[in-house]
């Protein structure tokens, strides 16, 4: 096997790890305690390519393969989970699906401004009643008796990006004696009369990451801005999240290599007993464990991104390779962030130092885009054949 990275793939991760130093790594702090959406970042990322990795270059994007973008979402989740979120969103579960079942003109209107960071996407599956269970959703789409429009209504919960988002990647029933064979599902454009957003939710982490709820009120989608036909939507949806569940395994890497590194530095120069506290054993197997299982989930995920690609090529499925590394890549990130604490000692629990930050960003990665519950019975199932 040949762990060797192409020469476009270290472009891409250097221009990340780079920009991530200089330019986000210092505000991290000041909007994690702010909550305020890093705009600016955002749209310089936007200009070096970094929104839309996997986007054609007729589209706007950087027209590089999974790889690249998972080796960029780990440099940029390394220096602030936040944008690490934003940017999954935008490339994983908003473009993926648009270009996957999109037309020529759904991809000229809807993926081009969001690749070149010019405007905001979000994906909008999860409602207050249905997380995992996405098919038990109350927001509905009523084809107007002319056919030319959808009249939209319902909410939607938990949506990153929803508060400064341009356009959503929106899932409806259409058919609801169906179940999840009559989801549908709609590019919509929130300037438009009949959406607006809810509350905006008060996380414990990736604070920087706008997160709502949105609502719909009569909104009149036009029917050719269904995505797909009808009836397809929830086929779509979980072909969207096997994408986005590589992106989050790479900002759990991302998240707990920060930590890793920060416990290094810290067992280095702190000093107890006369010693730096790294001379010690236990601290020794903390970073030992640490570093196992952080290169366990990055060959994990890079096995993952590996696969999608391959999909593209043969058409086969990445379920189980993006599920595998989803659970493994965020419950090593939560760990790890535990351990980081722990070595930073009461340094470790406050605010002074991102220990604390890391610690809170990386539980998020254990619970969206599918808790570490679903991917445990998405893997038995895809293993033993047995629902």
């Amino acid at each position: 096997m040949d762990f060797k990275l192409s020469d476009e793939q270290l472009m891409i991760q250097a221009a990340a790890h780079d920009f991530a130093r200089d330019e986000i790594a210092p505000i991290a702090a000041a909007h994690d305690q702010s909550g305020e959406f890093p705009r600016e970042t955002i749209a310089m990322m936007g200009e070096l390519g970094l929104m839309g990795i996997q986007v054609p270059e007729a589209y706007g994007g950087s027209e590089l393969d999974t790889v690249a973008y998972a080796l960029a979402m780990i440099e940029i989740s390394a220096a602030d989970a936040s944008h690490g979120t934003i940017m999954s969103v935008n490339n994983s579960l908003y473009c993926n699906g648009i270009l996957t079942h999109g037309t020529e003109e759904q991809k000229q209107q809807f993926v081009r401004p969001i690749a070149s960071g010019e405007a905001i996407g979000a994906y909008a599956l999860t409602e207050p009643q249905s997380g995992s269970d996405a098919a038990n959703m109350r927001t509905r789409a009523v084809l107007s008796e002319d056919g030319s429009h959808y009249v939209i209504n319902g909410k939607k919960s938990w949506i990153t990006s929803g508060p400064v988002a341009d356009y959503v990647v929106l899932f409806a029933m259409t058919d609801p004696e169906q179940g999840a064979r009559g989801v549908s599902a709609f590019l919509i454009d929130t300037k438009r009369d009949g959406f607006s957003c809810g509350k905006t939710e008060p996380k414990l982490g990736i604070r920087a990451s706008a997160t709502c709820e949105i609502e719909f009120e009569n909104y009149q989608c036009p029917v050719e801005n269904r995505l797909g036909d009808e009836g397809q939507g929830f086929k779509i949806a979980m072909g969207v999240l096997d994408a986005g569940r590589i992106g989050i395994a790479s900002q759990a890497v991302g998240i707990a290599r920060a930590a890793y590194e920060a416990s290094v530095q810290y067992a280095q120069e702190r000093k107890a007993f006369g010693r730096a506290i790294g001379e010690f054993q236990m601290t020794q197997a903390k970073i030992a464990d640490m570093k196992s299982r952080i290169d366990a989930a990055w060959l994990l995920t890079m096995r993952a991104a590996w696969a999608k690609d391959q999909a593209k090529k043969t058409g086969a499925r990445y379920t189980l390779e993006g599920s595998v590394a989803k659970l493994y890549a965020s419950e090593t990130a939560m760990w790890v962030a535990y351990q980081a604490v722990q070595i930073h000692g009461g340094m470790g629990y406050s605010k002074e130092l991102p220990v604390e930050r890391y610690f809170r960003d990386a539980k998020i990665t254990e619970i969206y885009e599918g808790t570490s519950e679903v991917q445990r019975m998405l893997i038995s199932r895809l293993e033993t054949g047995l629902r």
